[in-house]
């Protein structure tokens, strides 16, 4: 099942299914509202905006019940996530299924989101999206803001000539700036994707954020990982034990002998424990003689900027040359 493409100067419901930033950190919220305002879209704030119960935006029925009342609004067609948490598996049990199966939208987000937009594409079969939040992604300054924008209003509009080849943005950043005190730009670092085992292969993408899977994998909220799958997995402010532990919970789990091919995001400030390995090569030694096409450090994770990727869709992965490749639209056609 895939949702409509947006006409038009849409309307952007926010929901906070776990992190209560639009209270923590009001600047860094309000700008990217205004940031998206600036380029014709219309935000509607949940109702747990300006909201804080200490860890958390509201108690788990608070937050379920906010994402659903944006559900049921017929004239909002985008729900996106304020920023990203820890707990947005809490809500999965709450969220109207049976009504999204009949009313879809688009639901986009990235980090802890990743609970809710495979949980929605376990329990309906809705194409979701990986891509940036209110805050922590439309927040940011120019011109990483910019470059995340274009990418997440060209998949909006549909616009994109199939297959679409993802660019190489030319730079990125991971650099930690105090969100309530930026006043520049971060630091630009030259941009490589990387090609950690060459291959081409073609199918389904499934992913997200590594972590945030942890939290509901084996339930009949995280889609079946099935033969050919490319896996994106991303995470971020993780050590190199973290991910070893991550990456292996995988592998127990017989999901690497299933997959097709692997994108990994960029870490935002891995700690390599003193190993001097990156995430990528900690997975290499964890697939053993699993021999699968794998590109590593794809923008599509915690750094700036943020390409926007559609999850449950077909693509190709042609890790060797480097590319990644849309193969179908993740709207219905009209």
């Amino acid at each position: 099942m895939k949702p409509k493409q947006i006409k038009g100067n849409a309307r952007i419901g926010v929901f906070s299914a776990s992190s209560p930033v639009s209270a923590t950190v009001p600047i860094r919220y309000e700008r990217g509202v205004q940031y998206l305002e600036s380029k014709g879209f219309q935000v509607i704030n949940g109702s747990l905006y300006g909201k804080q119960e200490a860890y958390r935006s509201g108690t788990i029925r608070e937050r379920a019940d906010e994402f659903n009342q944006l559900l049921y609004r017929e004239d909002v067609p985008i729900l996106m996530a304020a920023i990203g948490g820890n707990n947005t598996n809490s809500i999965l049990p709450y969220i109207d299924y049976d009504y999204l199966k009949q009313h879809p939208k688009i639901i986009i987000g990235y980090s802890d989101t990743t609970a809710l937009l495979l949980a929605v594409y376990a329990k309906t079969g809705l194409v979701t999206f990986y891509g940036p939040a209110v805050a922590s992604s439309f927040g940011e300054l120019p011109p990483f803001v910019d470059w995340t924008f274009e990418s997440f209003h060209r998949m909006m509009r549909g616009t994109l000539s199939l297959p679409y080849s993802y660019e190489m943005p030319a730079v990125w950043t991971d650099e930690f700036l105090n969100w309530s005190e930026q006043d520049r730009s971060k630091k630009p670092n030259e941009n490589d994707w990387i090609c950690v085992s060459p291959g081409l292969c073609r199918g389904r993408l499934i992913g997200g954020n590594l972590n945030t899977m942890e939290g509901f994998f084996g339930t009949e909220y995280m889609p079946q990982i099935q033969s050919g799958d490319i896996l994106l997995l991303e995470d971020s402010l993780k050590d190199a034990c973290t991910v070893e532990r991550s990456f292996s919970l995988l592998k127990l789990a017989g999901v690497f002998e299933r997959a097709g091919g692997i994108i990994l995001g960029k870490h935002e400030k891995f700690d390599d424990n003193g190993t001097g390995k990156a995430p990528y090569e900690i997975l290499l030694e964890v697939l053993g003689d699993t021999k699968l096409p794998i590109l590593a450090d794809f923008d599509c994770c915690h750094t700036h900027p943020m390409l926007t990727v559609p999850i449950g869709v077909n693509v190709t992965l042609d890790a060797g040359n480097k590319k990644v490749v849309l193969m179908e639209s993740p709207f219905a056609n009209d």
